[in-house]
Parts: C-alpha cells; sequence; structure tokens
C-alpha cells in the first residue's frame, strides 16, 4: 500500500528507484544531485536495495560504468548535473546510440563559469542533442513519479532509449514535501523485471558499438532519430496506463486555465508554479491568461504543443539559459516553438524572456509584467528575448 510522508525530495527519488529493483547505481557526487545516489549508498549498505553500488573517480566514469551494467543487462540508474553533466557527456552519446534504457536523475543547476551550484536549465538544454528522453518535473511527486516512469518507458521493447528525468535543483531536490511513495508490489505490478533485448554474454559474444564507416553510420544516424521520434506516443500510452493504475495523470503537454486564454504562458519546471498563482490573479482581474507546461523535452511534442497554444494571440515563452550567439532567437524552448508556428502558418506575438538564471527568484510581479509586456506590444515591437530581472 502507498505511504504518505513528508520527505526531501532527493532522498524520496532514491526510494523510488530502490523500489523499481534497480541492480546497479554508478554515480560520482556534486552538487545539488549528491542527496540522491547518497542515499541510494546507504540503501544497498543497509541492506534494504539488493544493488551493485559502483563509487567511482569521475562522472565520465560514472557512465561508463552505466553502459557496461547496461549492456551486460543489469537495471541501471546515475545521477548528475552541471559540470558533472557536461564530463559525463560524451558517454550519453554512446547510451543513446547502443539503445541502452539507462535511468538519470538531473537535478539541474546552472554551469560555470561564474561558478553557480544553484538552478537553471543549463544542463537540460545541453543535453537535448544527446539523444536521451527528457522528462520534465514539476514538484517532488512528479520527481518520484518520473523516475517510476522512467524505467517503463526506456525499457519498453518499442523504445530501448535511456530516459532523463531533470528536477530542479535546491529549488526540488532539497525541498521536503508531503509525498506519496508508492508500494513496491504496486510498482513491480507496474514495471516488469528487466529483460534486455541485447546484451553482452560471454556464452553469445555480440559486438556493441563497432567503428561505424561512412557507408553506414548515416544510417545508424538516421535509425536512432527514427527510434527517438517514434518514442513519442509510447511515452503517452504509459504516462495513462500509469494514471489509470495510481491516479496521477500526465501527458505530454499539460495546460491550466488556457482553454480561453488570450495569452499563453509557456514554460517548464517548477517555477510552473508561481505562474499558475500569477494566472490564478490576472483572472480575478477579468484577463484571460492561462498556461501551458512541457513534462516532455525530447521527443519534443510539437502537434501536442501547437493543439494547446493555437487559440492564443499571445505567448510568453520562458526560458531558463542564454544560448549563445542564436541571432533572433536566443532559447532553446522559443526556438522550438517558433519552428511549429512557423510549419503551421500561425503568428501570434511571441516574447521570449530569459529568467531565473543562476537561480534568480522569479516572482509573480515578473510573471504578470511579462504578460502585460506581451499582450500591449504592437506587432513587431518585441525584441528576439529579453532578460528578466537584470540589475542596472
Amino acid at each position: 500500500m502507498s505511504k504518505q510522508i513528508g520527505i526531501e525530495v532527493s532522498l524520496a527519488v532514491a526510494e523510488a528507484v530502490g523500489l523499481c529493483d534497480v541492480d546497479v547505481v554508478a554515480a560520482y557526487p556534486i552538487t545539488p544531485q549528491t542527496h540522491i545516489v547518497e542515499h541510494l549508498s546507504e540503501l544497498v549498505a543497509d541492506g534494504h536495495l539488493d544493488a551493485e553500488f559502483v563509487p567511482v573517480e569521475s562522472e565520465h566514469s560514472a557512465m561508463s560504468a552505466c553502459i557496461g551494467s547496461s549492456a551486460a543487462g543489469a537495471r541501471t540508474f546515475t545521477s548528475t548535473c552541471s559540470q558533472g553533466y557536461a564530463l559525463m557527456s560524451e558517454l550519453c552519446y554512446i547510451a543513446s546510440a547502443l539503445r541502452l534504457p539507462i535511468v538519470m536523475a538531473v537535478a539541474n543547476r546552472a554551469l560555470s563559469a561564474p561558478i553557480n551550484i544553484w538552478n537553471d536549465h543549463a544542463d537540460l538544454m545541453y543535453a537535448r542533442d544527446t539523444g536521451w528522453i527528457q522528462l520534465i518535473s514539476e514538484s517532488g511527486q512528479e520527481a518520484v513519479d518520473m523516475s517510476i516512469l522512467g524505467f517503463r518507458i526506456g525499457e519498453d521493447k518499442r523504445v530501448l532509449l535511456p530516459v532523463q528525468v531533470n528536477l530542479d535543483g535546491f529549488t526540488l531536490s532539497h525541498f521536503i514535501e508531503p509525498l506519496t511513495i508508492p508500494d513496491a508490489a504496486d510498482i513491480k505490478k507496474f514495471l516488469p523485471p528487466y529483460k534486455p533485448a541485447l546484451r553482452l554474454d560471454p556464452d553469445n559474444p555480440a559486438t556493441l558499438g563497432p567503428v561505424g564507416m561512412p557507408d553506414i553510420y548515416t544510417e545508424a544516424r538516421k535509425a536512432q532519430d527514427e527510434a527517438l521520434k517514434a518514442s513519442k506516443p509510447i511515452i503517452a500510452e504509459i504516462f495513462k496506463e500509469f494514471g489509470k493504475q495510481f491516479g496521477r495523470h500526465y501527458n505530454l503537454v499539460e495546460s491550466y486555465k488556457a482553454e480561453d486564454a488570450e495569452t499563453i504562458i509557456v514554460i517548464m519546471g517548477s517555477i510552473a508554479q508561481t505562474a499558475m498563482t500569477a494566472v490564478d490573479h490576472l483572472r480575478s482581474q477579468g484577463k484571460k491568461v492561462g498556461i501551458v507546461r512541457l513534462r516532455v523535452f525530447r521527443p519534443f511534442p510539437g502537434a501536442e504543443l501547437f493543439n494547446a497554444i493555437k487559440g492564443a494571440k499571445n505567448l510568453v515563452i520562458l526560458d531558463r539559459v542564454k544560448s549563445f550567439g542564436g541571432g533572433e532567437i536566443s532559447g532553446p524552448v522559443a526556438l522550438e516553438i517558433k519552428s511549429v508556428l512557423y510549419d503551421k502558418q500561425h503568428h501570434p506575438k511571441v516574447g521570449n524572456f530569459l529568467v531565473g538564471l543562476g537561480g534568480r527568484d522569479v516572482t509573480v510581479q515578473n510573471f504578470e509584467e511579462m504578460v502585460e509586456r506581451v499582450a500591449s506590444a504592437k506587432i513587431g515591437d518585441l525584441p528576439a528575448y529579453e532578460f528578466i530581472n537584470v540589475r542596472e
């Protein structure tokens, strides 16, 4: 039976991973994800989790160990963020190309320099071209659920891809919340034992990741791309199955008071909850404002997003990272959305705002100001992007 407890979100994620009967955890500590793997090491050391915990000398080694264990047929987990992800990233491309369903929690943190340990989405966006599925958590409960869903999605024989579970560093990872931890028996019903489609076995030799000569490399990349795109309806299907069993429902794209909204805020991550407060206040003033949240960033849910925003006259698109040298479009989220709008021949006014960089607060007033800025602007007057909360 599920239990409701007050617990730090990082520890709850570790508990959920443990209940998924993970076989191998290979990890290296880095703030603010350390509590996740630290607690997993405690679960292993205390005999609560029958798994191998592999302490390594770097994040690069952590993903190397994860690739080896997953290729050998073990359910595998790791966690990192920021500079740790940057060091690990070389191997992340390999994990997805080998179609290994590793699950990795990323407690999203800004990238240096200057050194900053607080939250933004620099590491999330740095990872977007590695070929991993990217799930986005908005609350502690969602981080728990996405961790369970990550194994089920990645290990589905129709998918077989690694999954990155994103939760905002400190803003979520170190918060104590009342959370529901599913029962182990219920998780086992939802998540069957891992049976790898291909595995390294001395009794049945195979080669994984050989040299890709020019006559096969393009085809290999195309196959990987097709696999990632094809995972989108399967993710939606598994979300529905999770909702039926556990009563918590998720979609690729989720809305809040957006059905009749003239202005829609497009956002992802924990600050969506602050945005909801702003929307409630604006609605009380008679302003038709809503929110559309991205639950999945890769594969990008373009059709689902368009259906959620197609009635809006104005879009307030938030990015929590600066993509340098991007010309007329700065933010990765705005880039994706403008691409969708161009293809659909729908042209609302779009304001792209860079917010929350390095953990800077984004307030209800900030959201209200961004909404007013876009709604009152004339077509063509909005800049390509604007930094919010920049001190003069």
